[in-house]
């Protein structure tokens, strides 16, 4: 009996046979022909790498070698097209072994540059492109092309800070339109690469941008902006170090002169090019940097700042972007008495992350993040709002002063990003009346001090002015609002103020001489006004909000931007802003919270000072109108909660109606829209164009496929249409005055439609 030849060996010699055999029977690769499908998603990657160029320049570090991979795309797709239909094996070993040399390439990146990683990504993604366009025959290598550009945008769009970043997308989705139908029609098979066509009339494609286009800035308008960071690992830059020889980390100001170099003429000390202004005595401030940002402070300057951006932050709401602030008042100015008891902070290992030492105890609190870019060079001073609870800052080292002010090692630099997690307390009138005046020895001792001799006086001025009140005036908070809003309405801003003679007190000839001073001297005023009647306050100096761009979400912050305001301590709840500065808000920025349609609130705006008053007045009236239904059905709908079924019932009830409502508001625009057109058309047209959105409504609409004729001659086979003759008789007036340019009784055609309306009631 003869042997069985043994089966051990044979399933692998099976599972490569199968292989071979499913293999040969898959559909073959076919190839992609449509030049003019590979040339617009060439144009599609070429734009997503240029935006990503332009939108990382000053922001970030970013290379501009990645250019090169434009030419270098292109190269590749033309050597792609011309070999598409061979099988190219060469050429993929190459490519794989180029993809192998750029991750070890992004893995190197990512180790020499730590934090933000997302131009780092982003080169590795145009590397790879550039590898993949030497692959492009079929149609769905040139889809993971598109996506490739789409994602390059979408990087360019997370870090643009400007709205160069614009046009980029404006061309994009012109490109993207065209390439989406090409690739549509490549798909039926309807596509001829010898031809130049979309298959759409320009006139039709044009109208397909346009409502996209229009549909998109609606939604970008109307789209809340939700005060959250869904990140945690926050953007600062990776490979700009802050670093310096600032001496002992003293602040240094270029507008001041050096130490030691105090000039007396207050026409030298312009700071343009001459000693700058002096810390002491008159003089003229510096036309660059705002003189608020120093140890020592002197508010006998006078001058201007001339406008330039200083730097742009992205922030969860608007704030007072704060610098640093003041303890001792000096009678023209004001000083940091414990400017060299720094606190160095601790660094988290293997990250950029400073904790910051938070303040004494504060009531509650929201979280905010802010990342700030700066434009030009700046001091070695951190902007943060309020009190930051974490910093995530470029730097070996990083230090605090007891005012808090952040003190880096070195200046920073232009193209520096940081990012700042706040805690913000909020500003509850009702807590802040019942905290407590007890103040520890500290408070007292640093947030109490003026000079003696003018303490009467201001004393008896400040007793003087709370005592006009007509409500009394019981907690602080009370009389620091009432205080900010005294001088608020009853001082001025002088342009023109003289300089003050030597020993002459800031305060005093603000209140009994000149009935007002500079911006920066109203919240000088403040702060010594309350220490006279026993409440702590502080000067603090730093940004407003400056100018919100809503394309880009940032503020654009520039020095004229910067400005005082009086800090007030209020135990157990922390350190509150007032601003008593005419034709300011009353309190910081960032108590009026986040608002998500702060770019619909920009659009009101400036509709109100377009639009003539009537018709913002008839605007106003129906938005109130609408929101005072919605009340109304909100507030009776929620007596029904907790109700179980009869509660589920009403709520359908509600939305139901809603629904209705919005039909009904639907039909109206729809019926406005539909008098729009009639009005452009000749009378006839008009009668005509009436005629058929009457029977429309009757159940008797016309097909597009049929003609007027055909039209009127089915309605007369109609049984259950008893005017069939009289829209006959319309239509042939109508057809021979439309096509046979016959001359056409209007007013008798009205009439034939007038009773065409009657008998359908």
């Amino acid at each position: 009996m003869a042997t069985p030849i043994s089966t051990l060996n044979t399933p692998p010699r099976g599972l490569f046979s199968r292989w071979r055999q499913r293999s040969s029977t898959l559909p073959p690769s076919v190839s992609e022909d449509s030049i003019w499908l590979r040339v617009l998603v060439q144009c599609l990657v070429t734009v997503g790498i240029g935006s990503l160029s332009v939108a990382a320049l000053g922001v970030t570090d970013t290379s501009l070698w990645n250019l090169l991979a434009i030419p270098l795309s292109g190269a590749g797709a033309y050597w792609s097209w011309r070999s598409r239909r061979r099988r190219n094996i060469a050429a993929k070993f190459l490519i794989a072994l180029g993809m192998l040399v750029a991750l070890a390439f992004f893995l190197g990146r990512m180790l020499q540059v730590p934090g933000d990683t997302r131009i780092v990504l982003a080169e590795l993604l145009i590397h790879l492109q550039v590898l993949h366009s030497f692959d492009l025959p079929r149609r769905k290598d040139l889809g993971y092309s598109m996506m490739i550009g789409f994602v390059l945008m979408g990087v360019a769009a997370t870090i643009s800070q400007t709205l160069m970043f614009g046009p980029f997308l404006l061309l994009f989705f012109l490109l993207a339109l065209p390439v989406l139908v090409l690739d549509y029609r490549s798909r039926l098979g309807l596509l001829d690469w010898r031809r130049v066509s979309t298959g759409l009339p320009l006139r039709q494609l044009g109208g397909i941008v346009a409502i996209v286009l229009s549909l998109g800035m609606a939604i970008f308008i109307a789209m809340p902006r939700l005060p959250g960071y869904q990140l945690q690992t926050f953007p600062a830059s990776g490979s700009v170090d802050v670093t310096g020889d600032v001496t002992e980390r003293q602040i240094f100001n270029p507008g001041y002169v050096s130490r030691g170099n105090n000039g007396d003429d207050p026409a030298q000390g312009n700071g343009d090019g001459g000693n700058g202004s002096p810390e002491t005595g008159p003089g003229r401030i510096s036309t660059d940097f705002y003189y608020g940002f120093n140890r020592r402070i002197n508010q006998n300057l006078r001058g201007e700042l001339e406008p330039q951006v200083v730097m742009r932050v992205r922030s969860q709401q608007a704030g007072f972007w704060r610098v640093m602030a003041f303890d001792e008042y000096t009678g023209q100015g004001w000083n940091v008495s414990r400017g060299e008891n720094l606190i160095d902070l601790g660094r988290t290992p293997l990250s950029s992350r400073f904790l910051p030492v938070g303040p004494q105890s504060i009531g509650p609190t929201q979280e905010v993040v802010q990342t700030y870019t700066m434009v030009q060079d700046f001091q070695n001073l951190v902007p943060v709002l309020y009190w930051p609870e974490a910093v995530y800052f470029p730097a070996e080292e990083l230090a605090m002063d007891p005012e808090g002010a952040l003190r880096p090692s070195g200046l920073l630099p232009e193209g520096l990003t940081y990012t700042v997690v706040s805690q913000v307390p909020l500003r509850n009138g009702e807590r802040l009346n019942q905290s407590r005046t007890d103040y520890a020895d500290s408070i007292r001792k640093h947030y109490l001090q003026m000079p003696d001799e003018i303490r009467d006086r201001i004393r008896t001025e400040t007793e003087r002015w709370l005592a006009t009140s007509e409500t009394p005036l019981n907690t602080p908070y009370e009389k620091a609002t009432f205080l900010t809003q005294v001088l608020q309405e009853n001082y001025t801003i002088e342009k023109d103020l003289p300089y003050f003679e030597e020993g002459e007190d800031l305060v005093s000839t603000f209140l009994f001489k000149y009935q007002g001073g500079t911006r920066d001297q109203f919240s000088t005023v403040l702060t010594i006004m309350l220490r006279s009647v026993g409440i702590p306050a502080r000067l603090a100096t730093g940004f407003g909000p400056g100018q919100f761009n809503p394309f880009t979400g940032f503020y654009i912050v520039r020095n004229t931007d910067a400005y005082a305001q009086t800090e007030v301590y209020f135990p157990g709840e922390g350190w509150f802003y007032f601003n008593p500065i005419p034709n300011s808000l009353l309190f910081s920025p960032e108590d009026d919270g986040a608002n998500p349609f702060s770019v619909l609130r920009q659009l009101w705006e400036f509709l109100e000072g377009a639009l003539p008053t009537p018709v913002i007045r008839v605007i106003q009236r129906g938005f109130q109108l609408l929101v005072m239904v919605l009340g109304i059905l909100l507030r009776f709908l929620s007596r029904f909660n907790g109700q179980g079924w009869l509660s589920v019932i009403w709520w359908a009830v509600g939305l139901t109606g809603l629904g209705f409502l919005g039909w009904l508001g639907w039909q109206g625009w729809q019926r406005w829209r539909r008098s729009l057109r009639l009005r452009r058309l000749a009378p006839a047209e008009q009668i005509y164009q009436q005629m058929l959105w009457l029977l429309h409504q009757q159940g008797y609409g016309k097909r597009a496929s049929q003609t007027p004729l055909e039209y009127a001659v089915g309605l007369q086979r109609r049984e259950d249409f008893s005017q069939a003759n009289l829209v006959r008789q319309m239509v042939d007036r109508y057809v021979s005055w439309r096509y046979g340019g016959q001359p056409l009784d209007v007013d008798d055609l009205q009439r034939d439609l007038q009773t065409l309306k009657r008998s359908g009631r």
